[in-house]
């Protein structure tokens, strides 16, 4: 790996890829990352690679929401549709850049029979790994099909009643149980911050609450579960934080869940009732406005720039996948 020197074309420098940067580089040893598209060096202070406009490593805070799972649609004879589970919800401050970060935003599950869980929300870079799991997809009255992920989504209602799905530790709780008796209500999915609540007789399947935030200056709400469809009752389950999306009433359709907050879809009505997608995840970071602004976001990501945390810089990811580099 040698230096090139030209009189007319420059100064060529050693270039690699992450993977096999050089194995016990000595302090300042310098290149080009082709993984990163960057000019880096090697900062034995503390042991790890910079961005050359880098100066020393910096503290973020971070919130990584991932996408809720879809509602299942209520089906033939009275049965009625889960409510899907929230996407896992992570959080923290004081996590040290010392490098670029690859930003993936997740997607809601979609709704329908074939309902599907939530994807992924995820901030992966040179020592760090934060992936929040997608939530689960909202179940039938058989048992199994209701999702496993970040939080669990709901039971069915009808048959002889079965158990929501699990959630992920630390990301989110399980689904709520689906009723087995008239007026056989389903679960709602589970949220961030507590279980969906169980179909019964006597009440409906609510999702479960999700958790509130502030990193952006205002304090909102992420990932609340699904409401879970109900049948010959007074409301469809209610979504958890209200961005969970509602239950279907009888045969009425489950509504999907609030965007780029992790909530669940809720679940449809008996008979047949339509349920709602789950909403797509998000991705934020802050950092004080003394620390440089990201000079690269790659193409495929969506966001948004917010000064109105005083004294910080707050960038809002709220699709797609790519690297961020300052």
């Amino acid at each position: 790996m040698a230096i090139t020197l030209d009189g007319t074309k420059g100064i060529t420098v050693p270039t690699w890829t992450t993977a096999n940067r050089p194995t016990n580089p000595a302090a300042g040893t310098f290149g080009f990352n082709t993984t990163i598209n960057q000019l880096e060096w090697y900062d034995t202070v503390n042991s790890g690679w910079l961005g050359i406009n880098k100066a020393t490593p910096f503290q973020i805070e971070y919130l990584v929401v991932a996408g809720g799972g879809g509602g299942r649609p209520g089906v033939d004879g009275q049965y009625t549709g889960g409510g899907g589970g929230a996407g896992g919800y992570l959080s923290g401050t004081n996590l040290t850049v010392s490098s670029s970060l690859n930003i993936t935003v997740g997607a809601g599950g979609t709704n329908g029979a074939s309902n599907t869980n939530g994807s992924d929300s995820s901030v992966i870079g040179t020592g760090i790994s934060i992936v929040a799991i997608g939530g689960g997809k909202g179940g039938t009255s058989t048992a199994g099909t209701a999702g496993v992920g970040g939080s669990g989504g709901g039971a069915g209602g009808g048959g002889s009643g079965v158990t929501g799905a699990t959630g992920t530790p630390g990301q989110g709780f399980a689904g709520g149980n689906g009723g087995g008796a008239n007026p056989w209500n389903a679960g709602g999915g589970g949220g961030a911050s507590a279980t969906g609540n169980p179909g019964s007789p006597s009440g409906n399947g609510n999702g479960g609450a999700g958790l509130n935030s502030s990193i952006t200056g205002t304090s909102l709400s992420y990932a609340g579960g699904g409401g879970g469809g109900c049948q010959n009752s007074v409301t469809g389950g209610t979504g958890g934080s209200g961005v969970g999306g509602n239950g279907g009433l009888n045969t009425g359709a489950g509504t999907s869940a609030t965007a780029n907050r992790g909530g669940g879809g809720g679940g449809g009505g008996g008979n047949n009732g339509a349920s709602g997608n789950g909403g797509s995840g998000v991705v934020i970071i802050a950092y004080p406005d003394t620390v440089a602004a990201i000079t690269s976001i790659g193409v495929g990501l969506t966001y948004t720039v917010s000064s109105s945390r005083y004294g910080y810089r707050v960038y809002t990811f709220t699709a797609g996948t790519g690297t961020i580099s300052w």
